[in-house]
């Protein structure tokens, strides 16, 4: 699917450069400590996440609205 989906990206040429980010296989995985889960959406009160990445996540959602799950 990531192969598929970097493929039409170049094809759309959204940037002066193609992606050229490796995909390769999961050696191993520690995940985050339980207070960074869903960071943004239990924190959206914060500074950070009010100026910074808030109007990122909505222009996410505006270009690519037909690709979220519902």
């Amino acid at each position: 699917t990531a192969e598929k989906i970097i493929a039409e990206l170049n094809q759309e040429r959204l940037w002066k450069s193609a992606i050229v980010t490796q995909l390769a296989p999961l050696a191993e995985f520690y995940p985050a400590e339980a207070y960074h889960q869903e960071y943004f959406s239990n924190h959206a009160e914060q500074g950070y996440c009010q100026v910074v990445i808030s109007p990122k996540v909505s222009k996410f959602r505006k270009k690519w609205a037909s690709r979220l799950k519902k």
